[in-house]
């Protein structure tokens, strides 16, 4: 067992619970979550990319559109090139098939280290309502990639932007079931401003946060 299926464990068996939920025990855990009505919330926006496209700006990302996928080395290189970095990066696993050498770019599919400056990732998914990015963490998609590097760039599918936090955490139940190991948001640089009050970028993160809105053109 894991270190945190063993938490898990003791935590149940103090409940008088067995080591593991059953499948009755998750079909109840399910019908639960289903059955609880939302907080009020907002009213939320009618266009979802253009929510989201105004919130991500005012945290300070930058934005970009293209269409299809295999577009995104070109834009990558592009913007890189706009703003003087280098074309050297690391990505996602699961982004190691994209044409990077094509566009100019030295690309290596492997989690970050010291010293790497550029990190490319795709996305979960993106909450309009907060322009917000949700990254879960596997093999694929390491987290180091969009924590370590002074620039973040990620790759976001127009049809993965939803309105908000409720609605990222149900598509999460839908589509994996059980929480990866960890879930990131990431809402713009990082940020302080426990010095004096004067926010200061990059401070526990990247400096630059950069989106790629995909499929975006027919």
């Amino acid at each position: 067992m894991s270190a945190r299926e063993n938490i898990l464990a003791r935590i149940r068996a103090a409940q008088r619970k067995p080591p593991a939920p059953d499948a009755a025990e998750r079909e109840r855990v399910h019908a639960h979550l289903a059955a609880h009505p939302h907080s009020p919330r907002p009213r939320g926006p009618h266009d979802l990319i253009a929510e989201f496209r105004l919130r991500a700006l005012a945290l300070s990302s930058t934005i970009d559109e293209i269409g299809a996928p295999n577009e995104a080395p070109q834009a990558v290189a592009a913007y890189l090139r706009r703003n003087a970095l280098p074309l050297t990066a690391v990505c996602w696993p699961e982004l190691a098939q994209l044409r990077w050498a094509a566009a100019g770019m030295s690309v290596e599919a492997r989690g970050a280290r010291d010293g790497d400056l550029v990190g490319i990732t795709g996305a979960y998914c993106a909450i309009a309502e907060t322009g917000t990015l949700m990254m879960v963490s596997g093999p694929g998609t390491p987290a180091t990639v969009s924590l370590l590097p002074e620039t973040h760039v990620a790759l976001v599918r127009s049809g993965r932007i939803v309105r908000g936090m409720e609605e990222a955490w149900q598509l999460l139940r839908i589509e994996l079931g059980a929480p990866p190991r960890a879930v990131n948001f990431i809402s713009g640089p990082s940020r302080t401003a426990d010095i004096e009050q004067t926010v200061t970028l990059g401070a526990h993160g990247p400096y630059r946060v950069h989106v790629i809105l995909m499929g975006m053109r027919a």
